[in-house]
């Protein structure tokens, strides 16, 4: 029995560490598509100069942003630095606080997951249609439209794995500072140097 107990929390341990792995990954390819943007436009601004074009750099630029909305809101949403309307929330304590915690994600992993299948299905038909994009580079659109899916996926799991865990009993990993701080708590720890 203590043998299958270890294993179950080993596993545990491991789809954790594979999960944050996953939502950090989604992260770093989010700092990725940012630093191409910069790339791509500061190359068209300083190529004007120099007679140097990036056919359909607007494009590339606009197809990159997408990506790396789309593919660092897990990170984002993990790490509490999402915006969050929490008033009601932040009034809640106890027992009271996490039935509405629940609620809430549940209702956003709802809308999440509905928006998740559409995007993957369109992302799905552009590949299966061949559907090309209208600019001066005909890449297939499937390709950016990768980045925007594989967002929503990760989104996904990383809302589905927040519920598991809130209604395991556990506080939500986007909460910060300690569970019964005020704000007026929360402003003077600010102020003091203690980090958000």
């Amino acid at each position: 029995m203590g043998i299958a107990l270890a294993e179950d929390v080993t596993s545990r341990g491991l789809v954790r560490r594979a999960l944050d792995l996953l939502y950090l990954g989604a992260g770093y390819a989010a700092g990725v598509f940012l630093v191409a943007i910069f790339a791509i436009m500061m190359i068209m601004s300083v190529g004007r100069q120099f007679a140097i074009n990036i056919p359909a750099g607007d494009d590339f630029a606009s197809w990159c942003m997408a990506a790396m909305a789309f593919l660092g809101l897990a990170h984002t949403f993990k790490r509490g630095e999402m915006i969050r309307v929490g008033m009601l929330l932040e009034r809640l304590h106890g027992r009271a606080k996490q039935v509405a915690e629940i609620m809430a994600l549940g209702i956003a992993t709802a809308f999440i997951l509905y928006f998740t299948r559409h995007a993957v299905q369109m992302t799905y038909d552009s590949w299966r249609f061949n559907d090309v994009a209208q600019g001066v580079v005909a890449l297939p659109l499937w390709i950016p439209q990768l980045g925007f899916a594989a967002g929503l996926v990760v989104l996904s799991v990383a809302l589905i794995d927040e519920m598991v865990s809130v209604v395991g009993g556990n506080r939500p990993s986007y909460e910060k500072g300690s569970p019964d701080e005020t704000p007026d708590e929360f402003i003077e720890r600010i102020s003091q140097g203690g980090g958000g």
